[in-house]
Parts: structure tokens; sequence; C-alpha cells
């Protein structure tokens, strides 16, 4: 049978265009999360109302924590149905306590008998440093009613966490540690019976939603799922839509209503950022800088540091121990400057950071507001500084725009006012414990080590066997 004429260009190219777009799978949940973040949240005046479990409430009250922030109140009440979540909220906003309460108070209540090994609740997480602030925020409400919590994640022996996970309730994990421990035949998913996925956005950039994949494989399908990520594109979207059924989608606004830190715009030369860095880290308070890469953060620590202040830095490039020291310390108030990138500032929850400088400007405003949301935590005041140059202030309004941020733009030059007002600002800490003072404390942190000055440590035997990530 013979061929028709081959169809020309123009006839082929009305059909190419009457095809549809593909779309990511998060797209339309993306929108509707918009879309709830802008209906005001219901009302409650306390975690009680919310029907949080009483003991829990005792807890919490005895910690200062008396009234729900916005995702709590929009969150818990369909998560204590057990009905499966989507949510959206940034740093600070109370999001730990929006899936851990409900989590807590729906296995303090179940009968089921506690089988060995056997997990009946999981929370996964992307970093270990978000890890071990979860499990800090968990495990003291964990025990006010009875429910056993182990924290998982590597760079810690294994034969230790083995023991933990084996009587636990609950496990906060990283995908590596987690799935080290199951093929050890230390744990099993299949009697879980509420999983969390805790920033499901970073797990992508950190390549490991292949291993949240098979996780997720072990766990029963009709168990309830709470999902929370800033965005869901980069296969989050994919995942939700495989793993999450009829979600209840929850999220606060994406702009800087959410925290009121008070936000500034540093207009300065090339040459003067380094010593307004200087001048503003001098502050009595604590600081935080953002730069965009690992050798910045590693070469503004040391030049703070040669201008006498002591800063460490914090990178994807340090071991797990010198960034749980690094934080600790910073924690505790010696040094009173850390340097991070974006990527290991995911795992920084330190309270009473009163002043974040922008040293770097971020890729766009979601970075900008997740950087930005390191301070005025939980209600608190706080400060953002962005120091810009004058050709990155087109770029810098557009981030301000797109996050609803408005900020107040100054001159600035070593030794202005301006840059006076900020030395002079914040919270004095108290002095460091006398056996480490803050001198020693930064310099230990810069080595990796708590070894006093003059003193090397010997080298540690690296394992010879790959290591997962997370």
């Amino acid at each position: 049978m013979p061929y028709g004429p081959r169809p020309t260009l123009a006839q082929r190219q009305p059909q190419r265009r009457r095809q549809e777009p593909r779309r990511e799978p998060g797209s339309a949940l993306e929108a509707a999360l918009t879309a709830a973040a802008a209906t005001p949240a219901p009302p409650a005046a306390s975690f009680a109302e919310l029907g949080v479990h009483p003991r829990l409430v005792t807890a919490m009250a005895a910690r200062g924590i008396l009234a729900p922030f916005a995702i709590q109140c929009r969150a818990i009440p369909d998560a204590l149905t057990g009905r499966d979540i989507l949510g959206r909220a940034q740093t600070g906003s109370g999001k730990t306590l929006a899936f851990g309460l409900p989590l807590l108070t729906r296995l303090a209540g179940s009968t089921q008998p506690r089988k060995q090994k056997a997990l009946r609740a999981l929370v996964l997480v992307p970093t270990r440093e978000l890890a071990q602030q979860v499990a800090d925020v968990l495990t003291p409400l964990g025990q006010a009613v009875g429910v056993s919590i182990a924290t998982v994640y590597g760079g810690m022996p294994i034969g230790r966490q083995t023991d933990q996970v084996r009587r636990a309730d609950v496990v906060v994990a990283t995908p590596g540690r987690l799935t080290d421990l199951i093929e050890r035949h230390a744990c099993t998913l299949a009697h879980i019976e509420i999983t969390v996925l805790d920033e499901a956005d970073h797990m992508a950039d950190l390549g490991f939603l292949p291993a949240v994949t098979r996780l997720l494989d072990q766990t029963p399908a009709d168990g309830q799922r709470m999902f929370f990520s800033a965005t869901l594109d980069r296969g989050v979207g994919r995942l939700v839509a495989k793993y999450v059924t009829s979600p209840a989608l929850h999220a606060v606004p994406e702009t800087a209503e959410s925290t009121p830190a008070e936000h500034s715009i540093l207009v300065l030369r090339a040459e003067d950022k380094v010593p307004v860095a200087a001048e503003i880290a001098s502050r009595p308070g604590r600081t935080l800088f953002f730069v965009r890469t690992k050798h910045g953060a590693d070469r503004l620590a040391k030049q703070l540091s040669r201008a006498g202040v002591d800063a460490a830095a914090i990178h994807g490039n340090r071991s797990q121990n010198q960034r749980q020291r690094a934080l600790d310390a910073f924690a505790a108030g010696y040094p009173r400057v850390l340097v991070a990138t974006d990527v290991a500032a995911r795992g920084i929850h330190v309270d009473d950071v009163d002043l974040v400088v922008q040293f770097d400007l971020p890729e766009d405003h979601k970075d900008y507001l997740h950087r930005s949301g390191r301070t005025a935590r939980a209600g608190a005041s706080g400060q953002v500084v962005a120091l810009a140059e004058r050709g990155q202030l087109r770029d810098l309004q557009r981030m301000h725009v797109a996050a609803g941020i408005t900020a107040a733009r100054h001159d600035a030059a070593p030794g202005h006012s301006t840059i006076r007002e900020f030395a002079i600002s914040g919270t004095p800490i108290p002095p460091a414990p006398a056996r480490m003072p803050r001198s020693t404390a930064a310099q230990a942190v810069r080595r990796g080590t708590n070894a006093p000055p003059g003193r090397t440590p010997s080298p540690r035997r690296q394992p010879r066997r790959p290591v997962r990530r997370g």
C-alpha cells in the first residue's frame, strides 16, 4: 500500500501546539498551599483546645510554651484525626510541634502492645543537626506520655544507636543511617503508624529522595503521613502524589510577616565589606553570617578572627563532630559569631540569634527568607542586615518584593554611625565557663577538636568502607 506524501512542517506544527504541556505533579498542590496560607488560621487560645494530650499540655507549660502558633492551630486538629497532612512553614514557625504533638498524642492513646524492633512512628529529616534539634524538642515531651524516642544519624557509633532503636517507639532519623540499621535487622518499618517527612525539599537538594522512597515503601500504606516542604518541585511533588492520600493542606504565609525581624540594607563598596562585617561582628549578641560557598565561609571566619573577632565556620566539608561542636559552642555563646553556607544552615536551630547578616546575597527570596528565619524565632525579635554593592541593589529589591519585606536602606562605610548602632546592639551573652574560655573554644572549633591550644590531637584513623550520606 503506497504511503501518502510526508506532511510539511507547517502541517505538523498545529498538532504539536495542541499537545498539553507537562506539569510537575506538585504544581496544583503548590497553588493550593498558597491559597491555604492566605486563609486565616482558626483561633485557639491553648493547646488543650486543639485536643493535645493533657500531660503534653502540662509538660509544655512547664517550659513556658502556652499558646500555639499559626501552623500548629492549622495542622494539629486534622493530624489528630489521623488524616494525612501536607504542610509548608518557615523555620522558627513552630513546625516541629505541629507534627510532634499529634504524633505523641496519638501514640499515647494507642492500646496496641509494643513489639520489639517494631517502631510505631518515623520522623525522617535530611541532616544530622536537624535530627538532633527535633529530638531535643520531642524527647522530653515523649517522656511525659511514656513514648520513647531514638535519634539516629551518621557519624556516631552505630552499635549504641542499634540498642536505642530496638527499644524505641519513635525514631528520628536521617535516611542513610536508618537504611543501615534496617539492613542490620535492628528495626523494621512494617508496623509504622505515623510517618513524618520534614524538609522534603532539602532531602531533594541533597539527593536523598531515592533512599526516602525505599524507606517509605517499607511503611504500611494505610498509615498516617505528614509531609512538610518549602516547595514541591525537584521530585517532591511526585513523592507527595505517590505516598500522601487526600491530605489536609496547611501553610503559613511565605513572607516576612511570619517573623518580627527588622530588615536593613547596607550599601557599600566591595573593599569595605569585610571591615564593616568585622565591626558589626564585634557586637555583644550572637551574630550569624551567611555566605554562598564553603571556601567563602572559611575565608570570612579567618578574616574576622584576624580582626579580633572570635568566629567559627560551618559547612558541608566539616565532619559531623566539627559541625556539632561548632553549633554547641555557638549556642553557648563562645564564639558569638558563626559563618555558614545555605546548606549547612539547614541544621542551625539556635535560639537567641538576634542578628543575621547576609554577607553574600542568596539565590532568591526563598533562600533570603530561610536565612532570615534563623533570627526572630518563636516570637522573639531580631534583625536581618544585607550587605550589598550598588550593582546588586536591583536583585536584592526584587527579593524583598517577592518576600513581602520592607527594608531600611543606608549608605555605609567602616566607622559610619549606622554601623556603630549595629555594633552596640544585641543581648550580652554570659561569660563562658572558666574551663573553656571564649578564645580557647573558638580555636578548638576552628581546629575541629576540644584539645587546648598548643596540643595537636593525633589524627583518627578513618574507616575504609564507604559511609552513606546522612
